[in-house]
């Protein structure tokens, strides 16, 4: 037992991340991201940041359409 104890690597020290993001943007993120695991189920880390990549950028190509100024 005391072999095995000396033999394993310790875990590395990780700080919390710090986002750069407001509150604000930050829940609504948590929220969506909440709604699908809901609605799919279990996904792995690749196929959850697939689904958030695209969710970010509909909401980039909606902010561009209501900041329009000007005739459509």
């Amino acid at each position: 037992m005391f072999v095995r104890f000396l033999s394993t690597k310790p875990k590395p020290k990780m700080k919390p991340i710090e986002l750069k993001t407001p509150p604000e943007q930050i829940q609504t993120i948590t929220r969506v991201i909440f709604d699908i695991v809901k609605e799919d189920g279990p996904l792995t880390v690749a196929d959850s940041w697939e689904r958030v990549k695209r969710w970010m950028r509909e909401r980039q190509k909606l902010r561009l359409v209501c900041n329009h100024v000007g005739p459509h």
